[in-house]
C-alpha cells in the first residue's frame, strides 16, 4: 500500500542523505560494516516523544547508541549500526513524523568511531 511505498521512498532518501553507495535503481546494502553517526536534530523534537520513538525504532532496526534533549531545544544523538539499519531508522522516523504532521531537520551529521558493548539506544539526560 501507500504506507509501504512511502517508507521505501523515505528509506532511499535517507540512504542518500547519510552517504550509502548507490547504483542505478538499487542500493548496495551488502556492506555490514558498523558505523556510528553523531547527529543533531532541530524542529519539533522535544515534548513530543521524539527520544522514546527513536529508541523504539532503533530496537526494531538493530541500531544502538544514545539520544539526549539539549537545553537549546535540539536533540543530540549518537546512532550506531550498519548503513542499512541506519537508513531504515531514518525512513521509519520520517514516516512516523509524517503521520503525526510534525517536522524535524538534521542540522549536524558526523561519522565518529563505533563503540563496542552497547545493546540498545538509550536516553541520556542533560
Amino acid at each position: 500500500g501507500y504506507k509501504d511505498i512511502k517508507n521505501v521512498y523515505d528509506t532511499r532518501k535517507w540512504r542518500k542523505e547519510i552517504g550509502v553507495s548507490m547504483s542505478t535503481d538499487t542500493y548496495d546494502i551488502s556492506d555490514e560494516t558498523i558505523r556510528r553517526v553523531a547527529l543533531r536534530f532541530e524542529g519539533t523534537v522535544q515534548a513530543v516523544g521524539f527520544r522514546w520513538t527513536c529508541c523504539m525504532i532503533a530496537k526494531r532496526v538493530g541500531c544502538t547508541g544514545w539520544v539526549r534533549n539539549e537545553l537549546d531545544g535540539s536533540v543530540s544523538m549518537e546512532l550506531q549500526g550498519t548503513n542499512d539499519a541506519i537508513a531504515s531508522f531514518f525512513g521509519m522516523l520520517q514516516a512516523d513524523y509524517n503521520r503525526r504532521h510534525l517536522t524535524f531537520v538534521v542540522t549536524e551529521s558526523d561519522d565518529i568511531a563505533p563503540v563496542e558493548g552497547e545493546n540498545e539506544l538509550s536516553v541520556r539526560w542533560a
